[in-house]
């Protein structure tokens, strides 16, 4: 925990001296629903008395196998697809599976690891300090997987506790939100999350530029610099879409694209009121004579198109799709 962002390093605090089996942690994506998870969890497992008070110790066997992702008396309930991007091992089935080329990592909880999760829960701890199931994110879970967890959550075995984290809560069944405490992410303030963006490696004028970009975001402000969206990036991206350029983007996923045209948009929206500019510096966004009516209708067009992002649809000619539309809206006049 000492790695981790102070705000969340707080939470953690917070939630460990509460009594409870599961837990549900919500919030808009980019405030650490994960980073406080993983947190929470070694907590639990750590072998250092004052792990609950203090944080780990980083240092025992525990934590050792919470860092190389080995932990015995850890199950990590993911979509394959995010455990194979966060370095999380597959089971022996899942993985032969997906190298025989027999299906494609799934992009939701399978029943199957569900099955597995609460086999797990059921069985004795290995190294004396209970056990523990991380489910993220947790609104991936459809309602057949969910069903199966409820009934271990209203019957929880003695010695396991479970924390749930998830960026769409609302997507949830009702009966999992209630088994558990809920916890909402806290936003850190500007001057905290700049500070522990500058320890991340990111300069002072960066940080500030985009954390605005990600809507004060931390954790988002981080994924984006590794997509390649730097305050440079950013700053240009208004102008590059007035030109429809979708090689400025090519090295985005869609989903990213879009994110990044709502945004825009918003902004554009918020250009046209006289309100304040979320994501943008005014300087950077063109004049256009669009009209408000229009710009709604693009966001909505845009919020549609969010939703099947992930698709395997032809990658380059949705991206040359959103540019191109993206050109149309912001030359058309009123």
């Amino acid at each position: 925990m000492t790695d981790s962002a102070p705000w969340i390093q707080k939470q953690t605090l917070a939630l460990l001296s509460q009594k409870g089996h599961a837990w549900l942690l919500q919030g808009p994506s980019g405030l650490g629903q994960y980073e406080l998870a993983t947190a929470m969890v070694s907590a639990w497992l750590c072998e250092s008395d004052t792990a609950l008070t203090q944080g780990v110790c980083g240092h025992c066997g525990s934590c050792h196998a919470l860092g190389v992702h080995t932990h015995a008396d850890l199950f990590v309930l993911m979509p394959e697809t995010v455990l194979l991007a966060m370095g999380w091992p597959l089971s022996e089935k899942a993985q032969s599976e997906i190298d025989n080329k027999t299906r494609k990592p799934s992009k939701e909880i399978r029943i199957d690891a569900m099955r597995d999760a609460i086999e797990f829960s059921q069985r004795t701890n290995a190294r004396g300090k209970g056990k523990a199931v991380l489910v993220f994110p947790a609104e991936r879970m459809n309602h057949v997987t969910a069903n199966a967890l409820l009934k271990t959550l209203e019957e929880p075995p003695g010695d396991v506790k479970f924390v749930l984290a998830t960026e769409a809560a609302h997507q949830l069944l009702p009966t999992i939100r209630s088994r558990c405490l809920s916890h909402t992410m806290a936003w850190p303030s500007t001057p905290e999350a700049v500070t522990w963006l500058q320890s991340q490696g990111l300069s002072s004028d960066d940080a500030h530029a985009l954390l605005k970009a990600a809507g004060g975001r931390p954790d988002e402000v981080l994924k984006q610099r590794n997509l390649g969206q730097t305050m440079p990036w950013w700053s240009k991206f208004p102008k590059a879409m007035l030109m429809g350029d979708a090689s400025y983007c090519s090295d985005l996923p869609p989903s990213e694209v879009i994110d990044a045209l709502q945004k825009l948009c918003h902004d554009l929206l918020m250009l046209k009121t006289q309100a304040s500019l979320r994501y943008f510096n005014e300087a950077d966004l063109p004049k256009l004579k669009v009209s408000s009516a229009q710009l709604t209708a693009w966001f909505k067009r845009l919020s549609q198109a969010a939703k099947t992002s992930e698709h395997p649809f032809n990658a380059g000619l949705m991206l040359e799709a959103l540019c191109t539309e993206a050109r149309e809206v912001m030359n058309s006049a009123t």
